[in-house]
């Protein structure tokens, strides 16, 4: 009898760790299996960016990888400094000719693919090798096809009695060129994106418009653009902060790689990188970088704001 009385209070203290056990995996594991990615991050990220706003604030010593604390003397340099404005100047230029024609094009080739074409397959992969591309390859044929003199596009304008456009020597020009070129390797990335989201919208939405009698670009307004809504925020954003980091293009552009002899096409990335490890003044490099942080944050909000405006949701559980 005191045997069997032992082992069932064995048993009922086995029940009770399993049960505290299954407890414990129910409330822990989620933060187990998500805290390598935070654990990364904090080590590759946010360490980085606290680094950088060290450096910052120091006069660093590249030789001795040391530094004496200066306050915001770079970030007053750095203001201070006439490349600094151009290269911002440059680099809104080149943000804008190349985010806003990219963003409307994407959803446009997005919203022909999503009707029932033949080959879908094919048209849908194709419009994603351009992003395959590497980016310095992508900057060399383009650089070639931009040449001032021989380039084809210059042939091109020969041939309607158009002068020779100094796509090298223009700001402007130099700007359309790079944008080019940044629209070429990210549209059809963009278009994808948008593609998933038109084909998550159920069908029954443009059934019951189009009985309403509402046409093909009715439609496209009112349920697809509400609905793709939250999917069209996340491609602003980001071409917002690729658009002002964009640094691959314009150093490409030429052999040189300095944005031009009068910085025609210089941008903060650039400006930046020659700061870095040209100048190797990593103070005043890291107080660019976090100016550019600063921009980049300013007006990823503004758009957020502005497209929260203009994209509203019309469906049911929309805000």
């Amino acid at each position: 009898m005191a045997t069997t009385d032992l082992h069932t209070v064995t048993e009922t203290k086995r029940d009770l760790r399993r049960q505290r056990l299954g407890r414990w995996d129910v409330k822990a594991s989620p933060y187990v299996y998500i805290a390598p990615f935070f654990i990364l991050f904090a080590i590759f990220g946010i360490f980085p960016i606290v680094y950088t706003a060290v450096i910052s604030m120091m006069d660093w010593d590249t030789i001795r990888n040391t530094g004496s604390f200066i306050g915001f003397e770079n970030f007053a340099d750095v203001l201070n400094d006439r490349k600094f404005w151009v290269a911002l100047r440059n680099t809104f230029s080149i943000f804008l000719l190349s985010a806003v024609p990219q963003i409307l094009l994407a959803t446009f080739i997005a919203a022909m693919l999503d009707h029932q074409l033949r080959a879908k397959t094919f048209w849908r992969m194709g419009v994603l090798v351009p992003f395959v591309v590497m980016p310095v390859a992508v900057g060399i044929i383009f650089s070639k096809l931009f040449a001032d003199e021989s380039g084809l596009f210059n042939q091109w304008l020969g041939m309607v009695g158009i002068e020779p456009i100094r796509w090298h020597v223009n700001v402007l020009a130099s700007h359309f060129a790079i944008a080019t070129m940044v629209n070429f390797r990210w549209t059809g990335y963009n278009a994808l994106i948008l593609l998933a989201a038109m084909q998550a919208i159920p069908r029954d939405l443009y059934e019951a418009a189009a009985i309403d009698g509402a046409g093909a670009v009715r439609r496209f307004v009112s349920v697809t653009l509400p609905q793709i809504r939250p999917t069209m925020i996340f491609v602003i954003l980001t071409s917002t902060i690729g658009g002002l980091q964009i640094f691959d293009e314009p150093r490409m552009f030429d052999s040189a790689g300095n944005g031009g002899a009068d910085q025609q096409w210089l941008t903060i990335t650039m400006y930046m990188y020659n700061i870095g490890w040209g100048d190797l003044n990593f103070g005043k490099a890291s107080a660019v970088a976090w100016l550019l942080f600063l921009i980049i944050v300013v007006f990823s909000l503004i758009n957020l704001l502005i497209t929260r405006k203009f994209i509203k949701s019309d469906s049911p559980g929309g805000k």
